[in-house]
């Protein structure tokens, strides 16, 4: 089969390709990774019925641009890829790509401390600086088996509502934004108050939060601050880092 040709990729998808591309080598430099599993998906710009994945097979340290994968809502390949699609990656992203407007990118993993919090019976504590950023912003979805089943489709779409951060019970973290850096802020914050929960409840009770200080915790924070990029500030610089270390994710 022939190479992909990446001239008959428009400028806008090239550019969204490159950024995904940098997320995932991203989140293998942060330890985000679970061998070649877990996934980051985007909509392709003027394609509402596409969005890019991994190539199933490939760490995420050797996604580059060309060799994402572009499909559909069936899960048909969109032009040429030598890598398969995970069945499991597709069903959960195609259903919220294709059903929430605002979900323009799709982040999920199984980092050990997200893992922790979804499988503890209260979920996520507002205890700690970074979960208080999350008030009203973290929802919940029970675990219903490995993800390949069509049918869990409607109860997961209901139990995310309009919520950036979700928690699969017994599974992992989940996070959407309008943007990959969007999506990567909150995804950063919530695993990062997974990290601090983990290791704070292992000292035995924690302080909680007043309620009120943890609206206030959510109105100030810089993560979602506009002003401060919305999270591309972050990303940037941390696509700066992946430039140094191997800049091969722009092929």
């Amino acid at each position: 089969m022939p190479a992909l040709n990446t001239n008959d990729i428009s400028a806008a998808e090239w550019a969204v390709r490159t950024e995904l591309a940098a997320c995932y080598r991203i989140f293998a430099h942060l330890g985000w990774v679970e061998l070649i599993y877990n996934h980051i998906t985007v909509r392709v710009p003027g394609e509402q019925k596409h969005f890019l994945i991994n190539p199933f097979g490939l760490r995420y340290d050797e996604v580059t641009a060309s060799n994402l994968v572009k499909i559909d809502l069936h899960g048909n390949v969109i032009g040429h890829s030598d890598w398969p699609v995970n069945p499991a990656g597709f069903t959960v992203h195609r259903a919220i790509h294709e059903s929430l407007e605002h979900a323009h990118c799709v982040m999920h993993t199984h980092t050990t401390a997200g893992m922790a919090v979804a499988c503890s019976q209260d979920g996520l504590s507002l205890s700690n600086f970074y979960s208080a950023q999350l008030y009203g912003q973290v929802a919940y979805h029970d675990f219903e088996g490995i993800t390949v089943h069509d049918d869990e489709t409607p109860r997961l779409l209901k139990n995310i509502g309009n919520k950036r951060a979700v928690i699969l019970r017994n599974h992992g973290l989940l996070a959407l934004g309008s943007s990959i850096p969007r999506a990567f802020a909150v995804l950063w914050l919530l695993n990062r108050a997974c990290e601090i929960q983990v290791a704070s409840t292992s000292m035995g009770a924690v302080r909680m939060i007043a309620p009120e200080i943890q609206q206030a915790c959510a109105r100030d924070s810089l993560q979602f601050n506009e002003k401060f990029g919305s999270g591309q500030d972050v990303f940037d610089a941390l696509t700066r880092l992946i430039d140094k270390i191997d800049p091969s994710y722009k092929e």
